[in-house]
């Protein structure tokens, strides 16, 4: 089993920065991909972007691409997401998942079989 918490996430006015923080614990090392989710009110949840545990290899949703990093510490078995230039369009509640299904960095969130709580992120205009 593998257990994720979130946390960073907060107000933010049109432009800003917010660092969000996925904390794992348990059998982390088990999970191939992990990724961020993010679901707005009346949405379904959607795709942000996701990284290989190992190796690190990234991917990204259009929407977010040159605005967004996802990182991890491998050490820490914790994974980040960097969120720049924000626009009210991200308001949402962000996700992290882990996968121990794909060894790659799905976008598809049935892939993803271990999720956090959830932090909501919201950009004020």
């Amino acid at each position: 089993q593998v257990q994720l918490v979130e946390s960073g996430g907060g107000l933010v006015q049109t432009g800003g920065s917010l660092n969000l923080t996925c904390a794992a614990s348990g059998r982390a090392y088990s999970s191939y991909a992990w990724a961020w989710f993010r679901q707005a009110p009346g949405k379904q949840r959607e795709f942000v972007a996701a990284i290989r545990w190992i190796g690190g290899r990234t991917d990204y949703a259009d929407s977010v691409k040159g605005r967004f990093t996802i990182s991890r510490d491998i050490a820490k078995n914790m994974m980040y997401l960097k969120i720049d230039s924000l626009k009210p369009d991200d308001t949402a509640v962000y996700y992290c998942g882990a996968s121990n299904r794909v060894s790659y960095t799905s976008r598809r969130r049935d892939d993803y079989n271990y999720w956090g709580q959830g932090t909501q992120v919201t950009v004020s205009s």
